[in-house]
């Protein structure tokens, strides 16, 4: 079967995709990711096919500040600039990013099925929870459900302009502005970052996250056998900056060895009991004792796995709501405003309670409960073609 993965190139979404696309090679598959340039070679180097995804710089005129235009009136534009390009190429089925909503449109332009893959967990409205976004724990009683429902109100009318704004944007490039939404949808979570709801979308499933290294170079540990702490600055442009520099000031003299482990160039100046650089999180894992780093779905996802514990140190986005998660599923401690003193309390807290250990351990074992991308795409692919 051949696939066409599109996603952006933020390491939170191109990541998932990249993992996508390798469990689909394992199984046979002929995937080819869609993506901009900044992980052509890793991508290429891991023996996937890839291809530029136009139509991602901003144009004149565009709103970055209006988050309902970025992503629809541009995932508009996306699908009219990668429309010849998949249309040479004849993929069976396209696995469009949440995000990179143009993937999907643009194979409902062509009339191939295709699938929507979230790299967190669903952020859809539901009438049993309050907004997304807002961090809170379903409310309990009548005063809970009212508040919530108070809430939901509140936030409908951004979520009608949002679907005023997809429409204008399907009627702009031909499609009905009623949306049909995608054959399935792959919610790359662990269960255990799920929040119950009563109405749960069929077509959606749970496939667990999806995980990618994007070196095989491996980190040094420091000398010694105090407690390792792996700090990760978010990869997100809404992080919390300088994490690195604060969290090294902070746990000086804590009594632990720390790993700084980022994308980008690491501070100038490392005491002898830490190291930094670029190398494999899964492997630092193996050894860390806990995780400090922002809310990020993929790296709370991945320290979760490993039955690590972390402190999240959330910014902006869907930061907040995933730390609160975490924490409430405790495995993790929630840490803002950022603060060195605090970062440094809340490491020194996890260590000294072996509870938030079990409990990232209980988190990892959720993720026998998840279905299967792979044959979730074949069955998608496969119902089409018998119609």
């Amino acid at each position: 079967m051949r696939v066409a993965v599109v996603a952006g190139p933020d390491p939170g979404h191109a990541f998932p995709a990249i993992a996508l696309c390798l469990r689909l090679r394992a199984a046979g598959d002929d995937p080819v990711l869609f993506t901009g340039p900044r992980w052509f070679e890793a991508a290429e180097g891991a023996g996937i096919e890839v291809r530029r995804l136009k139509g991602l710089a901003p144009r004149a005129g565009d709103d970055d500040a209006d988050a309902g235009q970025r992503i629809h009136d541009r995932a508009a534009h996306i699908s009219t600039e990668i429309l010849p390009d998949l249309r040479e190429w004849g993929p069976d089925l396209v696995v469009s990013d949440v995000l990179t909503v143009g993937g999907g449109m643009a194979a409902e332009r062509l009339d191939i099925p295709w699938v929507e893959l979230s790299p967190h967990p669903l952020y859809l409205p539901s009438k049993g929870l309050p907004p997304i976004g807002s961090g809170l724990a379903p409310g309990v009683g009548l005063r809970g459900r009212a508040r919530d429902a108070f809430l939901r109100r509140m936030t409908a009318r951004a979520i009608a302009l949002g679907d005023r704004q997809r429409a204008a944007a399907r009627a702009s490039i031909g499609l009905p502005e009623a949306d049909p939404g995608p054959a399935a949808r792959l919610i790359a979570t662990l269960p255990a970052l799920e929040s119950p709801r009563p109405d749960w979308p069929a077509e959606a499933r749970l496939i667990g996250p999806l995980l990618w290294e994007p070196t095989d170079a491996v980190l040094p540990l420091p000398p010694g056998d105090d407690p390792l702490v792996m700090v990760a600055p978010s990869t997100a442009a809404t992080g919390v900056g300088s994490m690195a520099e604060t969290v090294l000031a902070a746990l000086d003299g804590a009594g632990v060895r720390v790993v700084v482990s980022m994308l980008d160039t690491p501070p100038v100046e490392i005491p002898p009991w830490a190291t930094a650089g670029l190398g494999r999180q899964d492997e630092l894992l193996r050894h860390a004792d806990v995780v400090v780093g922002g809310g990020g779905h993929g790296l709370l996802a991945k320290t979760l796995s490993a039955g690590v514990p972390i402190v999240t140190v959330p910014g902006g986005g869907d930061q907040w709501e995933l730390a609160n998660r975490a924490a409430r599923q405790g495995g993790s401690v929630l840490v803002r405003p950022f603060d060195g003193p605090a970062v440094r309390n809340a490491v020194q807290r996890i260590l000294g309670d072996p509870a938030y250990r079990r409990a990232a351990g209980a988190a990892a074992a959720t993720a026998a409960e998840v279905s299967d991308p792979v044959e979730i795409c074949h069955r998608v692919a496969e119902t089409v073609r018998a119609r």
